[in-house]
């Protein structure tokens, strides 16, 4: 399959190396132009291009750049683009460390996904933003294996969805049907499934006490969770 990924950090990286050890054709672009991913692109087999070219090559594209980034991506990103090839979001709302405050996330009627979506026109999917990049490119396990890690997959689109799980499971993953986009929340930073690394029946249990519809309480202690955690992050120093 043909991989477009928009964004180099961490988790692009990350699924860069792993997607192309699995027989992938990954495509995979920057904010600083193709020319700036040499090294990256010998370490993964990556072929760097254009985020518009990563796009345009593309299967299934994942974007994979900060969130106070979706604005400034191509308008014409998608030009060309067939609207069935799916699109992964696996952006987290990161306000004190990087992104700053954005008024529509503050409320919890909107998820991050569906602020990304609005912005880029076309439906996405929530994955990939719950686990640590290191984790990503290197905990995948057989089918079967017991604690075997899930992710979840979360989207309004079946078929897009369908795709996306069945990726997550060849990375070696377990993948967990994350419901709708609106119920996307639920893996968002500050929640119990936010970088925790369970597997597929913890995952499940979590999402059942969570339920679907976030109350103010949640969002104010997801929130504070959330707040708390990147406050000790900016007192170790680590940059997002």
């Amino acid at each position: 399959m043909n991989i477009g990924i928009i964004g180099a950090g961490h988790i692009g990286s990350a699924l860069a190396g792993r997607l192309t050890s699995l027989g992938h054709s990954v495509y995979i672009a920057n904010s600083r132009g193709p020319e700036t991913l040499t090294d990256l692109a010998q370490k993964t087999g990556a072929t760097p291009v254009t985020a518009q070219e990563a796009a345009r090559h593309a299967d299934l594209i994942v974007v994979t750049i900060p969130l106070k980034s979706i604005p400034d991506l191509p308008q014409d990103l998608f030009e060309g683009v067939s609207a069935d090839v799916p699109v992964i979001d696996t952006s987290n709302y990161y306000p004190l460390l990087r992104d700053g405050q954005l008024p529509e996330l503050e409320t919890g009627d909107l998820t991050e996904s569906e602020w990304v979506q609005q912005h880029l026109g076309r439906p996405v999917l929530k994955v990939f933003n719950n686990i640590f990049a290191a984790n990503l490119a290197n905990n995948g396990q057989p089918a079967g294996t017991p604690g075997r890690i899930a992710l979840l997959v979360a989207g309004d689109e079946a078929a897009a969805k369908q795709q996306a799980m069945a990726l997550v499971e060849e990375l070696g993953f377990d993948a967990v049907d994350g419901g709708s986009l609106h119920e996307s929340w639920r893996q968002q930073p500050g929640t119990p499934l936010y970088c925790t690394d369970l597997s597929a029946d913890e995952v499940r249990q979590h999402l059942a006490s969570m339920g679907t519809q976030r109350t103010p309480e949640q969002h104010a202690q997801f929130a504070a969770n959330q707040a708390a955690s990147e406050k000790q992050l900016e007192a170790q120093g680590v940059k997002l």
